[in-house]
């Protein structure tokens, strides 16, 4: 039976090819819909690693010459440090790079240890930065006020980059470069998500900010009390304003800025599921006319099937088969490409992703292949074998 449906299509296959060939081009597009949904699902369902829902993000400019007597100007940052804790609403302050959560700014450096290097997310932050967003310490510590002075500059680094240096194996008291520069791992903590739910964690580094840091870091994370009333954006802005009287301040919430980080992320899926869609309902239109077509065409052929003894269901069968093997011919050649993906390892994305993406594009056009012979293979097994004959 199978062989016979062949026959049937290789002896059409000039009528065919067009079908065929809008069918390979939706698997494409579909296996890249699905690549980017299965990668995007896959990273969303990793865990956060830190706290976000009760952190304001500051972002200041000093103005020009205002840090020109350091001495002053740490003293300046310092108060204001102090005076921000005082807040009863205030849980804690640190001061960060500017590329902190859900911002837009990164910040990378390769790393090198035992002649193995990996380009990382290179973070510099002060001795409160897992105070105020929660971060889970896996192994060692935080860098502290002790370290100020240690021969080899401290950093801790993410989960991520301990499986690539130190799989299986504590990576506390390692030695790691950082261009030219040794340092000592004092802790690994767990990867942080900080560019949003949909895109991948990356190997990552905090170095210590030194004292002087609050100088030239332009961005401040703040954690509060959940329960605080609406007034206390503004008088945290009014704190702010009374200490650096000259500079321009910019307050959000973490909350906010992962939402908009996120949309950000998602475009590149809207856009392709927008293309997808349109190309989908092209092919099935298609297949959908073709299949009529060539059931109007062939009555004298069902009509004969059905005088010969062939059932009703049979000839729906027979239809709904022509088209499966039609979209397999389809399928096999859209299937050789994609798998090149995985095989090659492009865009560097992890193989079950592709292996993920290719069988959900598959299981899509054979169900969309059923759905639009169904209803053609309905009205041949309704023809009569005397009308057929008759109209022939």
């Amino acid at each position: 039976m199978l062989m016979h449906l062949f026959t049937l299509i290789w002896n059409k296959k000039k009528q065919h090819s067009l079908v065929i060939l809008e069918m390979i081009i939706s698997f494409m597009v579909l296996f890249a819909v699905f690549t980017l949904i299965v990668y995007y699902f896959t990273n969303y369902r990793k865990p956060m690693g830190f706290r976000y829902d009760n952190v304001l993000s500051v972002s200041i400019s000093l103005p020009p010459g205002s840090t020109a007597n350091k001495d002053s100007a740490a003293q300046v940052m310092q108060t204001l440090k102090r005076t921000v804790l005082a807040l009863p609403e205030v849980k804690g302050m640190s001061y960060v790079s500017s590329n902190s959560p859900f911002s837009m700014n990164t910040s990378n450096n390769v790393i090198n240890h035992n002649n193995q290097e990996v380009m990382a997310m290179y973070y510099t932050v002060d001795d409160a930065y897992p105070q105020v967003l929660g971060v889970k310490m896996l192994e060692g510590r935080w860098f502290n006020a002790t370290d100020a002075h240690a021969k080899e500059p401290p950093v801790v680094i993410n989960e991520t980059l301990k499986e690539n240096f130190f799989p299986g194996e504590n990576a506390v008291g390692k030695i790691l470069k950082m261009g030219d520069e040794p340092h000592r791992i004092t802790g690994v903590v767990q990867t942080l998500k900080d560019k949003g739910d949909y895109v991948a964690s990356k190997a990552g580094t905090y170095k210590r900010a030194g004292d002087d840091a609050p100088l030239w870091l332009s961005r401040i994370l703040i954690s509060y009390d959940l329960n605080t009333d609406a007034g206390f954006e503004g008088r945290l802005f009014k704190t702010f304003s009374s200490v650096l009287k000259t500079s321009s301040i910019e307050i959000e919430y973490l909350t906010k800025k992962r939402v908009s980080t996120n949309s950000v992320s998602l475009i590149p899926m809207i856009l392709l599921l927008v293309v997808g869609g349109f190309l989908i309902i092209n092919v099935a239109l298609g297949i959908f006319g073709v299949l009529w077509y060539s059931v109007n065409k062939r009555r004298a052929e069902i009509g004969l099937r059905r005088a010969v003894g062939a059932s009703g269901s049979g000839i729906s069968g027979q239809i709904v088969s022509e088209t499966l093997v039609l979209s397999t011919f389809a399928l096999l050649i859209g299937v050789f490409f994609a798998i090149q993906f995985p095989l090659l390892n492009l865009f560097n994305m992890p193989s079950g992703v592709y292996i993920t993406a290719i069988v959900l594009s598959v299981l899509f056009i054979y169900i969309l292949v059923v759905i639009c012979a169904f209803y053609p293979g309905r009205q041949a097994a309704q023809i009569y074998p005397a009308v057929a004959l008759h109209e022939d």
